[in-house]
């Protein structure tokens, strides 16, 4: 590995170089962080402290809110802190670390999505039989096929982004580590490898969304057999995770379905699915979840009441 770079650190460019604009980002990233740490852990407290962690939808919620912490942790504090303290530099092991951990909890929180699309469909389209399909030992294993899954993506990109030779140019145009930056400042041909990045990310995440919008296509289509209650309670449910889906997947694809190159809207649309859509994911899976609202408030005045 040493005899293929001459590098130690990359330079992180960030988002501006203006330094008005990096206060306000560090402030909103700052606040954002603070919110999704705060919001996902309310969620998964109140979860394990109730009976709704036996339900199979809360059960991937609370790993969603996991992933959501683990995820945007390999992101976020080192942005937040280059935005504050002015220093951009990483090693280069970090920055190997850095696109392990972003693509491995990357993935795994999109098979988790797709798990919870699952479950919605088939409370929705079998209902009766809804308790046997989705019973604890598929969930389980829905949950160790999104971890493995994580796993089997991240590990082919960590060793290209390791193959890679790094002789003079350090500096990547991004606010993170990524493949596709990184293939910029290689000193050799990346062609082949950019190819094999578009057959792994893209394909990914490409089948995850086409599954997912069929899943909701079909659940839309069964919705219309349904009395006018059961449509507002299900699409109320659905509508939370088609939410989610599209502030994650929409700058996904954008970013990952297409030829190896870089562009300056990457970074804004990468924000979307490192921060943006993790931040918002406690707020949509609250606010517009009348169980999990009325079980939070019952777990935190529980906990209000043993401290008086």
């Amino acid at each position: 590995m040493e005899s293929q770079r001459n590098v130690s650190e990359f330079i992180l460019l960030g988002l501006s170089y203006d330094k008005n604009i990096q206060l306000f980002c560090f402030v909103l990233f700052l606040f954002g962080y603070n919110s999704l740490l705060v919001g996902n852990v309310l969620i998964l407290v109140s979860i394990l402290s109730s009976t709704l962690f036996h339900q199979p939808m809360y059960y991937f919620l609370s790993h969603l809110a996991s992933l959501d912490i683990y995820y945007t942790s390999s992101i976020t504090p080192k942005l937040i802190g280059d935005l504050l303290l002015g220093t951009k530099s990483i090693s280069y092991g970090n920055c190997m670390l850095q696109v392990f951990t972003m693509h491995f909890f990357g993935s795994a929180e999109i098979f988790i999505l797709t798990a919870m699309a699952f479950d919605r469909y088939v409370a929705i389209c079998k209902p009766l039989h809804y308790m046997i399909i989705m019973n604890r030992t598929r969930c389980n294993l829905f949950v160790l096929a999104a971890w493995v899954g994580g796993a089997v993506h991240s590990f082919p990109q960590l060793f290209m982004a390791i193959q890679l030779p790094f002789c003079g140019p350090n500096e990547i145009d991004h606010y993170f580590c990524d493949i596709f930056p990184l293939l910029k400042v290689a000193c050799t041909d990346t062609h082949i490898t950019g190819v094999l990045v578009l057959a792994n990310s893209g394909v990914v995440v490409l089948a995850t969304f086409v599954l997912l919008f069929g899943s909701y296509v079909i659940i839309l289509l069964t919705l219309r057999n349904h009395s006018a209650e059961g449509r507002r309670k299900a699409l109320s449910t659905c509508g939370s995770h088609i939410t989610v889906v599209v502030l994650f997947f929409a700058p996904a694809i954008f970013v990952y379905l297409r030829p190896p190159k870089t562009f300056p809207e990457d970074k804004v649309f990468a924000l979307f699915y490192t921060i943006i859509a993790p931040m918002f994911n406690p707020l949509i899976y609250t606010l517009r979840n009348t169980e999990m609202k009325n079980i939070m408030r019952k777990v935190w005045c529980q906990v209000y009441f043993q401290k008086k």
